[in-house]
């Protein structure tokens, strides 16, 4: 299995823009933050939600290949767990259905990092430390706010035993510990 900084080269060299590295950031800061919650492997969680978008550049215009590509970059670097979580988050695409807790929390985390970034670009100081939890979820109930983010992707949360406010929070507040790392 890669260890971390062989997994943040590949990022580098598969992702150049610095929004879609930091976003890779975040889900593995919230990823570790679930396993150590759900007491599974922090590593793999972190590793795989690190590495969830390196294809993302590439398949920017081909949808049904996201996270295909990915899982056969990672083919043999990551456990085949992590692969298989990563080839379920685009599962609407590909037939790749989730069915373990690190698949549905990889879905759950890569739609609400990019929903609590839209709520902090919605902010006065643009920044996630200008986002408090009220209005996380009142964002998160205004279906018509950053409707692009799927809220059953995020409730899918609740399909591995987590209440979506306690996930929310929990995504919120890592976010919030981080927001100097990655820019926001």
């Amino acid at each position: 299995m890669l260890n971390r900084e062989e997994a943040y080269v590949l990022v580098k060299k598969y992702l150049k823009d610095e929004d879609n590295i930091n976003y890779s950031l975040a889900a593995e800061a919230i990823m570790k933050e679930l396993a150590r919650r759900l007491e599974r492997d922090e590593n793999l969680w972190g590793l795989t939600g690190l590495l969830h978008n390196i294809d993302y550049e590439y398949t920017a215009g081909e949808p049904e290949k996201r996270g295909v590509l990915s899982s056969q970059l990672l083919e043999g670097l990551l456990p085949d767990m992590g692969v298989n979580a990563i080839k379920s988050n685009n599962y609407t695409q590909t037939d790749h259905i989730p069915t373990t807790s690190i698949d549905k929390s990889l879905i759950a985390v890569d739609a609400t990092v990019g929903f609590i970034i839209a709520v902090a670009k919605s902010t006065p100081s643009k920044k996630i430390v200008g986002v408090d939890f009220k209005t996380l979820i009142e964002k998160f109930n205004d279906k018509n706010f950053a409707a692009r983010y799927n809220r059953n992707r995020i409730a899918m949360c609740t399909h591995v035993g987590m209440d979506l406010k306690v996930f929310l929070a929990i995504c919120l507040k890592t976010l919030h510990d981080m927001s100097d790392e990655i820019g926001l």
